[in-house]
């Protein structure tokens, strides 16, 4: 039973530091990336026209925050057909290297 678990804390632990470890964003790489985003992200006031709502704006975001947000849209977790469509055509990499350049950005 004692050997039970040790082995189920050992693969817990194993799990938790795996899914901690993600690989780090390239911010040059982001940075040349986001040329899209700042189109509606970018622009002071911007209201999306259907639905209607404030675009947030992301520079200076939390960057784990970014990841979550662009995969599930990717996902299909969280709904906006523009946002969807985009998330949908990065990479993981591309994500983590956009996260990494927009949370860099100190807002203003």
């Amino acid at each position: 039973m004692k050997r039970l678990q040790v082995l189920g804390l050992a693969v817990t632990v194993a799990l938790l530091a795996a899914g901690s470890a993600h690989a780090a964003g390239d911010k040059a790489n982001g940075r040349s990336l986001v040329y899209t985003c700042a189109g509606c992200h970018g622009v002071p006031g911007y209201e999306n026209v259907y639905p209607t709502y404030h675009v947030p704006r992301i520079a200076g975001q939390n960057e784990q925050y970014i990841i979550s947000a662009l995969h599930e849209y990717k996902s299909g977790d969280r709904k906006h057909p523009t946002m969807g469509a985009q998330a949908q055509s990065m990479s993981d990499q591309e994500i983590e290297d956009i996260a990494a350049y927009l949370s860099s950005i100190t807002k203003k």
